[in-house]
């Protein structure tokens, strides 16, 4: 029996089909869900053999995908958008964010909108599109200083303000005690800005010929969500097995606190439940506020993205 079984396994992963799948950032939290699917085996029982792969500062999810050496990546929905303006043809196949986390935190416990012409740090990875269009439309002038994902340069003084996200820099920031009244952190989902982030992206060439392929990691990878929501503390053990083989230098509970926020900006703010889906109004504002701000020279449609076929407009009737 133990045999048969065996056979079995070795039979089934023969068959499956090789998928590589690359995350926004190093082994974290922020991938829960994947690192789930793929532990406990989600993927294999729809037939893919995913291989996990994490960018480097030299080597980023967009050049990946670009060059071929993965399959689909994780991209922030503005990000998304200002890569097909620019003319790559990627589509949504899977999404988790439903809400933005970014921030703006002042390190003198001012009020960012009203520090015209101070030094703000921001991420090194991937534009910060909600800080550039913030700083546009109420003259800021703000004078920009990329980092690469730690609170160092803050906490010494070095910048007057830093764009943070709330599962990343902000949790550290807490923990770090560092004093943030009210006032001092502006919340771009509070003021009108409240666009999605993560998302699965493939190339829409890979997407036409490996649609079936395509659906099948969407489905293991919800399930592999599903299954990180109910089971937080086994989640978070698989987590910080990806963490250690990486040598990420955090810690359980950062990466605890990490998880609870990821899971909770995946609420839909409207339904209060987990919908794993873009929302075509999201996009519509996203793109608006691109295009009206000389990010990009035409709007990206819901369509798009998701790869749905142009419809001919020039037939006859």
């Amino acid at each position: 029996m133990i045999l048969f079984c065996l056979l079995m396994f070795c039979s089934c992963m023969m068959g499956a089909e090789r998928f590589v799948f690359s995350t926004i950032w190093i082994p974290q939290s922020e991938f829960a869900g994947y690192y789930v699917a793929k532990e406990k085996g989600f993927y294999n029982d729809v037939g893919l053999d995913v291989v996990i792969q994490h960018p480097s500062l030299t080597s980023t999810v967009y050049h990946r995908l670009d060059t071929h050496e993965c399959d689909a990546g994780v991209f922030s929905l503005m990000s998304a958008i200002d890569i097909v303006a620019k003319g790559t043809p990627i589509v949504n196949i899977f999404q988790t964010s439903m809400n933005s986390s970014y921030m703006i935190v002042s390190r003198w416990g001012k009020d960012p909108t009203m520090e015209k012409g101070k030094r703000i740090a921001v991420y090194h990875s991937e534009p910060n599109y909600l800080a550039y269009i913030l700083d546009k439309e109420k003259n800021l002038n703000y004078e920009w200083v990329s980092f690469t994902g730690n609170i160092n340069l803050f906490i010494s003084g070095g910048i007057d303000m830093m764009s943070v996200v709330s599962y990343n820099e902000y949790l550290l920031l807490q923990q770090a005690c560092f004093n943030m009244p009210q006032g001092s952190v502006y919340r771009f989902k509070d003021h009108g800005y409240n666009i999605q982030e993560n998302g699965v992206y493939v190339k829409r060439e890979y997407y036409e010929t490996h649609r079936d392929q395509t659906r099948r990691f969407a489905e293991a990878s919800r399930k592999g969500w599903e299954w990180a929501a109910s089971h937080p503390d086994e989640a978070l053990d698989i987590v910080m097995k990806y963490v250690r083989e990486a040598h990420v230098q955090t810690n359980r509970v950062i990466q605890k606190l990490m998880l609870e926020e990821i899971l909770r900006l995946q609420i839909d703010p409207d339904s209060g439940r987990r919908e794993y889906r873009v929302r075509p109004e999201m996009v519509m504002k996203a793109s608006r506020l691109m295009t009206n701000h000389g990010m990009i020279t035409r709007e990206v449609t819901y369509a798009e993205l998701m790869g749905y076929k142009q419809q001919n407009t020039n037939k006859k009737p």
